[in-house]
C-alpha cells in the first residue's frame, strides 16, 4: 500500500548504501542491499557511551560483511558496538548477528520468540520441506511444482543467517532499555514476525519501528506452514490499534525499510484500511463462489508473481486474511476433492 499524502519526510532522499548518516538525536541511519526485490534493509546506531549500539544487521553475505568492514575502518574507526539488538528473526534483521557479536564481543539482545525461532529455523531447515507441509500447501490450492518452490524456501534461510550466539538478553514488552543514557521504551507487536521489537525514545520523540510500520508497503503478514490455523492478521490489527494512541502524533518513525518518517497514526490509518480492504475483496470472490486459498491469491494481488520467494509471500499473506475472515466467522472452509475451498457464511 502507498498512499502518502498525510506523511512527511525529513529525508527525502536515502544514503547510499553503506554510508552512515544522521537522522535523530544520537543514531545513525545505515542502508544495506538485499538481494530481492525490496533491495535494503535500514539499521540503526544509536550512541551508547564510547560505541554504538545496533539495532538489526543486513543479511549474512560477503558484500553484507564487507560494507561493515568499511564502516568499522572509516565512519566508525574507533567506536566500536556496545551491542546488537535484533527486531525480528527475518534474515535482513538478525543475519550477521553472530558474525557482529563475536566480531565486536557484544551480546545479541532480542525477544525471546524472535531469537527462538532463528535458532529452530537454522536446526531444522530440512525439517520444513516434507509432511505435513507439502499436504498443507496441496489441500490449499497449490500445484505439486508450486509446492515444492515454497517448502525449498526454508533453505534459503541457512544461506542468509549466521550461527547466531548461544546467549541471549532477552528483552520485554514494556521495560526500558538504558542506552547511551537515554531511556528506550520496548514495544513488541505481532503478525509480520511473533514478537517484533520497536523502540520508543520518549525524549527525543522518536520510534524504530522494524517492519511493523513502514511507508509505501505494508510489512508481509503470512500464514506459516507450521502454525496453519493461526490468525497473524488479527494479531497485527490489534496491535496497529493499540500503538496508533500510544505515542506521539508528531513521533518520528525510523523503519526497517523505506524513509523515515512523520505521521503515525495516519500511517496506522491506512495500514489497517488496507488489510481490511482486502478482507472485504476476498469475502466479496467467497460469496459468488467458493475459493481456494491460492484461488484468491490474485483477488488480493492484483499484480503478476514473479517468483517462489514472492509466491510464498503472497498466499501466506492470502492465508492470513483468510484465517482472520474464519476467525471472524465471515467464512467457512469445507473439503472438496482434496482441497479445501471457503464459502461466505
Amino acid at each position: 500500500m502507498s498512499a502518502q499524502g498525510s506523511l512527511r519526510f525529513p529525508h527525502p532522499e536515502p544514503p547510499p548504501f553503506g554510508e552512515p548518516v544522521a537522522v535523530a538525536p544520537g543514531v545513525l541511519w545505515l542502508r544495506l542491499p538485499l538481494p530481492f526485490r525490496l533491495n535494503h534493509v535500514n539499521v540503526y546506531l544509536i550512541e551508547d557511551g564510547d560505541g554504538f549500539a545496533l539495532v538489526d544487521t543486513g543479511i549474512d553475505n560477503e558484500e553484507t560483511r564487507e560494507i561493515w568492514r568499511r564502516v568499522f575502518d572509516g565512519p566508525l574507526k574507533g567506536r566500536g558496538l556496545t551491542r546488537v539488538i535484533a527486531t525480528h528473526y527475518h534474515p535482513d534483521h538478525i543475519g550477521l548477528a553472530g558474525w557482529l557479536c563475536e566480531r565486536q564481543g557484544v551480546k545479541l539482545c532480542a525477544s525471546q520468540s524472535e531469537y527462538l525461532e532463528t535458532l529452530c529455523l537454522l536446526l531444522d531447515a530440512n525439517g520444513r520441506t516434507g509432511e505435513p507441509y507439502l499436504s498443507f500447501y496441496r489441500a490449499n490450492g497449490l500445484s505439486g511444482l508450486e509446492a515444492d518452490a515454497l517448502l525449498s524456501r526454508g533453505l534459503a534461510y541457512l544461506d542468509m543467517v549466521a550461527p547466531p550466539p548461544r546467549t541471549f538478553r532477552r528483552i520485554v514488552d514494556g521495560e526500558t532499555l538504558d542506552i547511551g543514557g537515554r531511556a528506550f521504551r520496548v514495544m513488541t507487536g505481532a503478525g509480520h514476525s511473533p514478537e517484533q521489537a520497536l523502540l520508543y525514545c520518549a525524549a527525543d520523540n522518536f520510534i524504530l519501528s522494524a517492519d511493523h510500520v513502514m511507508t509505501r508497503i505494508s510489512p508481509n503478514v503470512s500464514v506459516e506452514a507450521s502454525d496453519p490455523d493461526g490468525d497473524p492478521l488479527g494479531l497485527y490489527l490489534k496491535s496497529l490499534t493499540a500503538m496508533k494512541p500510544a505515542l506521539p502524533a508528531d513521533v518520528l518513525a525510523l523503519p526497517g525499510h523505506h524513509l523515515p518518517f512523520f505521521g503515525w497514526g495516519a500511517r496506522i490509518d491506512e495500514l489497517v484500511a488496507h488489510h481490511e480492504a482486502r478482507c472485504a475483496a476476498g469475502l466479496e470472490a467467497c460469496r459468488r463462489a467458493p475459493h481456494s486459498v491460492f484461488d484468491l491469491v490474485p483477488v488480493f494481488f492484483e499484480r503478476a508473481i514473479e517468483d517462489p520467494h514472492q509466491l510464498s509471500f503472497a498466499f501466506g499473506e492470502a492465508l492470513a486474511h483468510v484465517n482472520c475472515l474464519v476467525r471472524r466467522g465471515q467464512l467457512q472452509g469445507v473439503l472438496d476433492n482434496g482441497r479445501t475451498l471457503f464459502r461466505a457464511v
